[in-house]
């Protein structure tokens, strides 16, 4: 910044040396300031450049997750299917066995084919509780990777709200910089 006098009352109508030493202080002010506000920008835009990719990562991991979580019901949905498959023929080849079975009574082979009809529906019957256990499972992690991905946006969020109050400040900085310029210009002239 350059500084000069200007007469002998010097730049601004104060006395040259005043004038001089005045403008000195408000350029090296000025350029403090400037630098300040550049750097407080650059952390802002870092800031809210950070805040973004974090937005953005926090949408793939729970669209990853997500995927997995439904994959892994949909393998566990099919592993049940061929439990439930594999308990039906088995109970239809007990009941079967004991049909082809000679020398039982009518009421014997009744009673030992229902039995074994009873035991194949309450292994599908666990079957699906334990797929409905899954299913409810597999809903509550889901709300909870949804808790976690709105966790981690609104902390995104508050990222770049933080970086855009910090260059607010430091462009407010500069207005009261100038502010307080033309404040120790008055006080000076009016000495």
């Amino acid at each position: 910044m350059c500084v000069f006098a200007a007469g002998a009352t010097g730049l601004l109508g104060l006395g040259g040396t005043a004038s001089n030493v005045f403008l000195a202080s408000l350029g090296i002010q000025g350029a403090q300031m400037v630098q300040q506000n550049r750097t407080a920008r650059q952390a802002a835009n870092y800031q809210y450049e950070a805040a973004r990719r974090s937005a953005e990562s926090a949408e793939r991991a729970f669209a990853q997750q997500q995927e997995g979580l439904a994959a892994n019901l949909k393998e566990t949905r099919a592993a049940k299917a061929q439990e439930r498959l594999a308990a039906t023929i088995q109970g239809q080849q007990a009941r079967g066995s004991i049909a082809a079975t000679e020398g039982l009574s009518g009421r014997t082979a009744q009673l030992l084919s229902m039995d074994a009809g009873r035991q194949s529906a309450n292994l599908r019957n666990r079957i699906n509780q334990t797929m409905q256990s899954a299913e409810g499972q597999y809903r509550r992690n889901a709300l909870g990777l949804l808790a976690q991905r709105d966790s981690r946006l609104n902390a995104a969020t508050d990222m770049q709200n933080q970086a855009y109050a910090t260059a607010r400040a430091s462009t407010k900085g500069i207005f009261d910089f100038l502010g307080a310029g033309v404040q120790s210009y008055v006080g000076l002239y009016n000495s």
